[in-house]
């Protein structure tokens, strides 16, 4: 293992004490019964299993953080320990880490058996939940929340680091976007021999990515661009993030390595890959291209991979079609602005009855002026029933959009309202989340 210092003043050519050891991944899956646990590990890692199985019988939740939590109070050492001998995905960004991570997943087991975090649990407990529940598997896809990739990286170099995107995002938790991008860049430089997979259109993310040494850049197109007019590193104006814009300080839009088109991924030696996906939209074939490289750079065949990729059809209850007060409808999940483009872009293509749902929680962020920001007009004046804390809010952003709605107090009553047909209905996360945990109960 190498030891390694990170400048903490590189004005002043200043170096901190600080040091960390980084733990190398595997060249290749470690043969069958390589992984060997100590004794503390494992009793905590048994015990954590031993929470996680009570919590799902009791009915109190799934078990994905609260073994994990347990594991780590035992044992702080436990994520680095179950990482040992793996190789690890890490999928982080601000939209599309779920559905992503369930991709890589996937393609990860055309090779060799993977483990994930599948049910969203995205910090350190969640990991180590994902991880002991089979300690012995090569491969594993870890969805991270963006604020904790350095936290991570911290413990141990993963093999590949997935950055999807960076757009404004519970800005009473997160802060501004300045400060995760800034974040994401510390993170990489613990992880000098981690390959990074990086979205090359988002300006935010090519300056977290653009210093490190091992970079594959996707290119998928710019829809959001709200976030990423200005240049993360100097703040002058870019203008079009489309177009193959270059700063002034020498930050630019790096050459692409793997292309998104309408239906295919291409790579830099012009091999298409067709993309018949069963999710919907362009931002589940960026997704999918990601998952693609990733699975490549871990010696995945790539037609394998595809077609586990191809397969998927819903990503933690997103996109799928489920029955609420007695008839089917499609859960489809909008955050923030940059997500609710995308979900009203493919909605607005079709003419199912459509529900919107909007919290303000403390896992949504409490402050919704982001509404503002959205682009309702897409809807077209076409007719929209609303529920969720903040129904209100909405219907008032809705009347200026010219989108007549119908403001309902619950879910159920929305539903009674619409037409014929499968409703969709776009949700923020604790709608969202509530709305799949009605649907399963």
């Amino acid at each position: 293992m190498a030891e390694t210092t990170r400048d903490t003043g590189p004005e002043t050519g200043q170096r901190s004490q600080q040091r960390w050891q980084v733990v190398p991944a595997p060249v290749q899956p470690p043969p069958r019964g390589a992984h060997r646990l100590d004794l503390r590990t494992t009793i905590a890692i048994d015990l954590g299993r031993l929470a996680a199985t009570m919590s799902r019988r009791l009915g109190l939740g799934s078990g994905a953080m609260i073994g994990g939590r347990l594991a780590l109070a035992l044992q702080p050492q436990a994520l680095r320990r179950l990482a040992l001998g793996r190789r690890v995905v890490m999928v982080t960004g601000t939209n599309g880490k779920t559905t992503t991570t369930r991709m890589v997943a996937e393609a990860l087991r055309s090779r060799a058996p993977a483990v994930s975090n599948a049910t969203g649990a995205n910090m350190l407990d969640g990991h180590v939940a994902a991880l002991m529940t089979r300690p012995g598997a090569p491969f594993a896809a870890l969805e991270v929340d963006e604020l904790h990739l350095a936290q991570v990286t911290e413990q141990f170099e993963p093999a590949v680091i997935l950055l999807l995107n960076l757009s404004r995002d519970q800005l009473d938790r997160v802060g501004e976007i300045r400060t995760v991008a800034e974040s994401l860049r510390r993170a990489l430089a613990r992880a000098p021999g981690a390959h990074v997979i990086a979205n090359r259109d988002d300006p935010n993310i090519v300056f977290a990515a653009a210093d490190h040494p091992g970079v594959t850049w996707i290119s998928g197109g710019a829809r959001w661009k709200g976030d990423a007019l200005n240049c993360p590193r100097c703040g002058a104006f870019l203008g079009d993030a489309d177009g193959d814009w270059r700063c002034e300080c020498g930050l630019s839009r790096p050459e692409a390595d793997w292309t998104v088109t309408a239906d295919a991924a291409v790579a830099a030696d012009g091999t298409r890959y067709e993309l018949d996906l069963a999710l919907p939209g362009q931002v589940n074939r960026v997704n999918a291209t990601f998952a693609l490289a990733a699975a490549e750079r871990l010696g995945c065949d790539h037609g394998a991979a595809v077609q586990r990729i191809q397969q998927i059809s819903q990503a933690a209850g997103r996109y799928g079609t489920v029955r609420l007060a007695g008839r089917a409808v499609r859960l489809l999940l909008a955050k923030n602005p940059a997500s609710w483009l995308e979900m009203l872009d493919l909605v607005s293509a079709e003419q199912h009855p459509l529900v919107l749902v909007v919290n303000s929680r403390e896992a949504d962020g409490y402050d919704v002026s982001w509404l503002w920001d959205v682009d309702f007009e897409l809807l077209g004046g076409r007719p929209v029933r609303l529920a969720g804390d903040r129904a209100l809010d909405l219907a008032v952003r809705l009347h200026y959009a010219g989108v007549p709605a119908t403001v309902s107090a619950t879910v159920d009553d929305a539903l009674a309202g619409t037409e014929d047909g499968v409703p969709d209905i776009i949700a923020n996360y604790t709608a969202f989340r509530d709305l799949v945990a009605r649907s399963r109960s």
